[in-house]
């Protein structure tokens, strides 16, 4: 894989959804939610008015709704600001 997003974009892989829960019921497709941490794969070079914060390998969480679903190679990415990353997980 080789993408590079621009200015303050980030790609991140999702963490992938559970499809057991600890009881042992299984999530059919339609119930499971989407999920809202990941692991940022490459980042952008930051704009003059926004320095990157993110690095590779931070796990981090994002909104519900944030970013932007691509598909490669059978594997779902997303791209989306910096600003849509809520936290980075320690």
């Amino acid at each position: 894989m080789n993408i590079q997003p621009l200015a303050d974009r980030v790609l991140i892989e999702p963490t992938p959804v559970e499809e057991v829960t600890m009881s042992g019921i299984i999530i059919p497709d339609s119930a499971k939610e989407k999920p809202l941490r990941g692991t940022v794969l490459a980042t952008g070079n930051g704009t003059k008015d926004e320095e990157m914060v993110v690095k590779k390998g931070d796990n981090v969480l994002y909104g519900k709704y944030a970013g932007t679903e691509i598909e490669l190679e059978g594997t779902k990415y997303l791209i989306m600001r910096q600003s849509d990353i809520l936290a980075i997980l320690g």
